[in-house]
């Protein structure tokens, strides 16, 4: 198992994000904690450090504004000298809505943050990564299982998440002369706010409306922390955790 480094995880003032962040710092990651609203990070990073051998440290920043992931890392590279991963998680959804009734801004919003977040907070790290000394570091994307199978009416949020998949088999590609290695987690159904509609019901591919089955998140942080764990000589492409009872798998 490779020491534990320098990390930094978006979205992470709640959710996946907060969860994964937390389980840094408890095994020993000096952790930044960014995302848009400064309180609940400065919350999330307190509270993590308080349970962690690691530090965790908040940094507001929205990933989809060039300049303020550019001054992000310009903090991170001046005060830390080095980053070893990036879990790019920051990600947001809409209600499912046909396509024709997508209101434009929504597009674009979901875009700009699932996609133009991710591509940004990437660049800034693979270049982080292969100048620093040593060498070499860990990027981690959030794709999702409609990275692999759509629900209906999630036109942005699925064309995002299809288009995280091509970013990931590219850095993965891309960063072998560097010791950069890149994989992506998929979920289904963790427990958080925003899966809390899965309990209540949402729309299936036969039309219905059924509730579904979630986990735990902490399950999403321990894969996580495993893919993290790693040496740079290996690395997790693609791994899928999921609620084990969700339908995915299977045809509905």
């Amino acid at each position: 198992m490779a020491d534990a480094g320098f990390a930094l995880v978006t979205g992470a003032g709640s959710g996946i994000g907060k969860s994964v962040a937390t389980a840094l710092v408890r095994a020993g990651w000096t952790t930044v904690f960014t995302g848009r609203t400064i309180g609940r990070l400065e919350e999330a990073a307190h509270a993590a450090q308080s349970t962690g051998s690691g530090r965790a440290l908040a940094i507001a920043c929205d990933v989809s504004r060039a300049e303020q992931v550019e001054k992000l890392f310009d903090t991170i590279r001046a005060e830390y000298g080095r980053l070893d991963l990036l879990f790019n998680n920051a990600g947001m959804g809409y209600k499912s809505t046909l396509i024709d009734e997508i209101p434009l801004e929504v597009w674009h919003d979901v875009v700009d943050v699932n996609l133009t977040g991710s591509f940004l907070c990437a660049r800034a790290a693979f270049g982080q990564m292969r100048r620093q000394q040593p060498m070499g570091g860990r990027i981690i994307n959030n794709g999702s299982i409609s990275a692999h199978a759509p629900r209906p009416g999630s036109v942005p949020y699925t064309t995002t998440k299809h288009a995280i998949t091509g970013l990931t088999k590219t850095l993965a590609l891309d960063g072998r002369p560097f010791d950069i290695a890149c994989g992506q987690i998929d979920i289904g159904n963790a427990m958080t706010d925003m899966a809390t509609p899965m309990m209540k019901g949402v729309p299936q591919a036969d039309g219905t409306i059924k509730p579904e089955a979630v986990m735990d998140v902490e399950r999403v942080a321990d894969a996580v922390l495993h893919m993290a764990s790693l040496p740079l000589d290996t690395n997790v492409l693609f791994m899928t955790v999921m609620a084990t009872k969700m339908p995915f798998v299977g045809r509905g």
